[in-house]
């Protein structure tokens, strides 16, 4: 679906440049386009290595395990199951721990990880509540660090890309709760 819509786009584009004789500011605009993008893309690439590098490194030293022993009495509330499995409880602490920091790029292979190793413990078609709390908290994450978003604040010239910290921690706890709520009032529906 979502290809659909680019290639729509990108035709009415090419077609509005072509009827409005504005070819050479389409190809222009273009070219400064894929040109801040890579400018983007390369920006956030060291801040995005530091702080997956970060996460290895407290991973490493057994600080996710801590964090994760932390939390472990609230998450053993919302994965009551999941959590008698080591294998799962383990790419659930990771998931989470990855979001907490802000790294949804290191917390998705062990979110898709946990999700896969639910889904063969159920043994259903569909997937159970754990599941669908486990993607809402992704979706949502709360971030104590949002190490994404300061990277690009960062590259986009902020002076302090982490003056955001209350805001994203207020809406973030927000998110989340909604989600949670939504799906507990939903649940009673389609069960």
């Amino acid at each position: 679906m979502m290809s659909m819509i680019w290639i729509s786009m990108l035709i009415i584009s090419v077609s509005s440049a072509f009827f409005q004789h504005s070819a050479v500011n389409l190809t222009v605009s273009s070219l400064e386009g894929c040109k801040s993008a890579i400018n983007l893309c390369l920006s956030l690439a060291g801040p995005l290595c530091l702080w997956a590098g970060l996460a290895k490194v407290m991973e490493k030293a057994g600080l996710t395990q801590k964090l994760g022993a932390l939390l472990c009495p609230f998450f053993r509330k919302l994965f009551p199951r999941a959590y008698q499995n080591p294998l799962v409880s383990g790419h659930l602490t990771g998931n989470i721990t990855a979001n907490l920091l802000g790294l949804g790029n290191a917390a998705t292979p062990m979110g898709i990880a946990a999700v896969k190793e639910m889904h063969r413990l159920q043994q259903a078609p569909c997937p159970n509540d754990e599941i669908c709390r486990l993607i809402i908290m992704n979706t949502a994450s709360i971030q104590l660090l949002p190490t994404t978003v300061a990277a690009i604040r960062s590259a986009a010239g902020s002076a302090s890309p982490f003056d955001i910290l209350p805001g994203v921690w207020i809406t973030s706890l927000c998110s989340v709760t909604a989600g949670l709520l939504a799906a507990k009032l939903l649940r009673r529906f389609y069960a």
